[in-house]
């Protein structure tokens, strides 16, 4: 029973790990090298305690309910109808602008390796993956824990070998008008907290380790992504890319073309590939639309907005963050202070959450929302 026990604290922790750590990797380094390494650390550090304390709210949460539940879920019982639709409109908004992110960036790391129009491969790969999604492939979705597992292990890969090559005086730039320009793109890299019901439940037999999971959890894609910042930007300074791959391939040869760019083309295609499934399988069982329709929703916004002329890949991912992150926040921040007033369960533990500390994280997930709408 004992290692039955020690097995799930592991795969929790890998859960959130994998859920956490994703495409958005790509995107940190560019806003890191516009803003300066310093205003890069602070939006880091700051964000990474906030999302710390959302995630482990969402851990109590959990454990003051009787039954599990998604976000939205946990929205409706605390906050009513109304709560849930906003949850749900946040987890929608997520995922459209991560697609269209995900498409951008498809497009320019295949064109960095193979060279021709970005577009081209970018309507290439929305073809392939729309096919997939349309079939069910669900073998990615039964995969998602090795494959976080995996990208992991080539991030530290490409950090390593990077920052031999790192050049201090890349880390020096600093400005003071873009100090929070890295604010969306980051909280976008961090955003998670869907993970946690799953890992409630790996942990059901003993949950008094959940709190030590999502502390290990959240902390982990902490120094990876500060490791990542430091060996990119310390690489390729104000040469940095929107998508760091590309920019590193290009300082250090072609081996990291080839290595880093292919890296970025795995990680960003199994993310569309669930997200995809996600919002699919989200509007035909929870809101009851036909299969078909449900995928032509799916694939059919974010196909619009690109051919329209979306085609930033940090300005979508740190709206994307801002609003669907911010949302998120606010009300994980709101049910997390309902949860408290009309718990179901004792929980296996508790976090304080006084009014004054809650309106100055709503405040900040507010003002992000805006700054990033003026900024892009």
């Amino acid at each position: 029973m004992a290692k039955r026990g020690s097995w799930a604290f592991y795969y929790s922790i890998a859960t959130l790990v994998g859920t956490i750590i994703g495409a958005g990797i790509f995107g940190i380094p560019y806003v890191v090298s516009k803003a300066g390494f310093l205003a890069g650390l602070i939006n880091l550090i700051v964000l990474g305690f906030v999302v710390l304390m959302i995630n482990l709210y969402t851990g109590e949460i959990c454990l003051r309910t009787k039954k599990t539940h998604q976000l939205a879920g946990f929205a409706e019982i605390y906050l009513g109808k109304t709560g849930k639709m906003i949850m749900a409109f946040a987890s929608v908004f997520g995922i459209i602008g991560a697609l269209i992110a995900y498409l951008i960036g498809e497009g320019e790391l295949l064109s960095a390796i193979f060279g021709g129009s970005p577009f081209f491969f970018s309507i290439l790969f929305f073809v392939i993956c729309s096919t997939l999604i349309y079939f069910d492939l669900k073998a990615i979705k039964k995969s998602e824990f090795f494959l976080g597992i995996f990208m992991l292990a080539l991030v530290l890969t490409i950090c390593a070998v990077s920052l031999f090559h790192v050049d201090l005086k890349n880390l020096s730039n600093f400005s003071l008008a873009q100090v929070f320009l890295p604010y969306g793109v980051i909280l976008f890299a961090f955003v998670g907290a869907s993970a946690i019901p799953e890992m409630e439940v790996i942990e059901q037999n003993e949950k008094k380790k959940l709190k030590k999971a999502i502390l290990i959890g959240t902390m982990i894609p902490f120094f990876v992504y500060l490791l990542f910042m430091i060996a990119v930007v310390g690489v390729t300074g104000l040469q940095t890319t929107e998508v760091a791959t590309i920019g590193l391939g290009k300082a250090l040869g072609n081996y990291m073309v080839i290595f880093g760019n292919l890296f970025g083309v795995f990680s960003m295609s199994t993310s569309f590939l669930l997200l995809g499934l996600a919002l699919k399988w989200m509007l035909h069982y929870d809101y009851k639309i036909p299969k078909v329709l449900a995928w032509l929703i799916t694939i059919s916004i974010p196909l619009a907005l690109f051919l329209i002329g979306v085609k930033s890949f940090i300005g979508v991912i740190g709206i994307t963050g801002a609003v669907a992150g911010g949302i998120e926040g606010i009300l994980i921040v709101l049910i997390a202070k309902k949860a408290k007033e009309k718990s179901e369960v004792e929980p296996a533990y508790t976090i304080g959450l006084s009014w004054i500390f809650a309106f100055i994280l709503i405040i900040l997930f507010t003002l992000g929302i805006i700054y990033q709408f003026i900024k892009f």
